[in-house]
């Protein structure tokens, strides 16, 4: 695809993912961009530059208030649904209301961009889709494939639900209207620019302040496939270009890592040495979600290009120059349940 000759639009584009989505397409040509962020968890820092130098157009609204998202994808060619309600497990177990909103919000910018007659929508989907009780057996070697995702439909919390009727919402379109669209599930996302209510860079914030003892939620064993933010933003892009019919494809590493794991490479490579407290009681989400991405490389040729201790290594050198410990002393407690 000709990024150059493309109006894009990126919803949530200020975010973390959102704004390396930005960053690969323009690496990649694009210089028509609209962002739509209301800054509630994204930053305007994260696309500055951009907007410095003419090649992004931001708009700080909400997709929820009467005839923004009509606006926002008036004359775009491709949409890239990215803006949500969301946090990590703390806030997905907490605040189930206001992560049903998704519900309306995703609703009503399909319904727009269909009416406007955009090229090709692209929707941020999640692993919070698949089926819970398929994900309760930490020892079972289990990879998630597309179509484990129902019936018996057992999604996620409200979260995971939102995301399942955007993805059968833009099925519907595409049979009954032709309407061009992807579903891409990200799974654990994590990198540079990443926000500590999600459990690699909460992990990472604790040995950056030096906790002791060092706090881990659940009982360690969950096991997850934690892919680098630079990996998913190619597969999102790969989606735009290579599918059309409204079908999901995951865009995850097939790594699978325990939270144990993780935490042990962490403090080895940032020298934290402290005692484990383990919290079975905190939100900790199905205790085992990895995806099986072999649809992605049949059907996007995308595949991994970090592997999570190469990922990760990148992310704690970003994480140490861009943070101070007196600030993240400060919100860390808040940031771990709330957006």
């Amino acid at each position: 695809m000709d990024w150059n000759s493309k109006k894009v639009l990126v919803t949530g584009g200020a975010s973390f993912v959102g704004s390396h989505l930005v960053d690969e397409l323009i690496r990649r040509g694009a210089n028509k961009i609209r962002v739509v962020d209301n800054l509630s968890s994204g930053k305007l820092q994260n696309i500055q530059r951009y907007i410095s130098d003419g090649k992004v157009f931001f708009h700080g609204d909400d997709l929820l208030s009467p005839g923004v998202a009509q606006k926002m994808v008036m004359d775009m060619d491709v949409v890239f649904h990215l803006a949500a309600d969301h946090g990590g497990r703390g806030y997905v177990d907490l605040h189930p209301a206001a992560c049903a909103t998704n519900l309306a919000l995703d609703g009503i910018l399909i319904k727009a961009a269909y009416e406007e007659g955009v090229e090709k929508f692209v929707f941020a989907s999640s692993g919070c889709v698949y089926p819970n009780h398929l994900q309760t057996d930490p020892k079972q070697v289990l990879y998630l494939t597309e179509d484990m995702v129902g019936p018996p439909y057992d999604s996620d919390n409200t979260y995971g639900w939102a995301k399942l009727m955007a993805e059968v919402t833009l099925r519907a379109y595409y049979k009954d209207y032709g309407m061009k669209s992807a579903s891409c599930r990200l799974f654990t996302v994590y990198g540079p620019r990443g926000i500590e209510n999600h459990a690699i860079m909460a992990m990472i914030a604790r040995a950056f302040i030096k906790q002791d003892p060092y706090e881990v939620w659940g009982t360690g064993e969950q096991v997850r496939n934690w892919t680098y933010v630079e990996d998913t933003v190619r597969g999102i892009i790969l989606a735009a270009e290579k599918i059309d019919d409204g079908s999901a494809v995951n865009i995850g590493t097939s790594e699978r890592i325990t939270v144990k794991d993780a935490v042990r490479e962490i403090m080895n490579y940032t020298e934290h040495h402290a005692e484990i407290r383990l919290l079975p009681d905190m939100p900790t989400g199905p205790y085992n979600r990895v995806a099986d991405n072999t649809l992605a490389k049949e059907l996007l040729g995308w595949e991994p290009g970090s592997s999570f201790v190469e990922g990760l290594h990148k992310t704690i050198d970003w994480y140490w120059n861009a943070h101070s410990v007196e600030k993240v002393n400060q919100t860390l407690e808040l940031k771990l349940t709330e957006r």
